[in-house]
């Protein structure tokens, strides 16, 4: 009996596997230094528009991928989710942790949000949870292009600075632009965003926030050496 049982959870074990996304192949790696401005736009443009709750479950989920792991995805239960951001509230020698129906209820609210997305099946260890970041979140990205418009003067002081080899200046360049593709209009993250020259370094052009612009690693190989806009003069739209 005890042999048919085992066969039976391997049999388990690899249908789950099949099944499952790979997780090895999910990963959104990205230097830790890059992590005191992801904090800072997750607290700027992300935290005021979650309720408590809702940001005591994001903060928990980032915790335990972003910050811990320096990827994106988590594989989460319910329950551990309730342990880990228990109120700590202690009535003699238990502790008091949220209801499963006050987490599920979060956390679809975060979904609808897109603040959260699920990206496998759920199993036995939870379930496999992509954690976005501002720039991907539509309500993030009103905020932003609106911090954008008020702050413009006080970005073109720093215009003479390096926009291209300094991570927390090309991070202001992806957020003048959206995080958008100038050519293809396409939807970047800080993982898939490149940085153009609008005039090439071989012609004289420099790293200054007013020569840089947003490009996907396609666009950007594909372009070559020749400027912007001699590239789209017949194309008014680019611009």
């Amino acid at each position: 009996m005890n042999e048919e049982i085992n066969k039976i959870r391997e049999l388990l074990d690899k249908i789950e596997k099949k099944n499952d996304v790979s997780e090895d192949s999910l990963h959104g790696t990205f230097d830790y230094f890059e992590l005191p401005q992801i904090i800072a736009s997750v607290i700027d443009f992300l935290q005021p528009l979650l309720s408590p709750y809702e940001s005591v479950i994001y903060w928990f989920l980032f915790r335990h991928s972003i910050i811990e792991t320096a990827d994106r995805y988590i594989r989460v239960s319910n329950s551990q989710i309730a342990q880990g951001i228990g109120s700590k509230f202690k009535s003699g020698d238990k502790v008091k942790v949220a209801s499963d129906k006050a987490i599920s209820d979060n956390l679809r609210c975060l979904m609808e949000k897109k603040v959260i997305v699920i990206v496998g099946d759920t199993n036995r260890d939870g379930t496999l949870y992509k954690i976005n970041l501002p720039e991907e979140i539509e309500l993030c990205i009103e905020r932003m292009k609106k911090s954008r418009v008020e702050n413009t003067c006080h970005v073109e002081q720093k215009k003479d600075l390096d926009y291209y080899n300094i991570a927390e200046n090309r991070l202001l360049i992806f957020e003048r632009d959206g995080y958008v593709c100038y050519k293809c209009r396409k939807q970047l993250t800080r993982f898939s965003a490149t940085l153009d020259h609008i005039q090439p370094v071989s012609q004289g052009g420099d790293n200054s926030y007013s020569n840089l612009i947003t490009c996907c690693l396609h666009c950007n190989s594909s372009r070559g050496a020749k400027p912007i806009m001699e590239q789209f003069t017949s194309d008014s739209k680019v611009f």
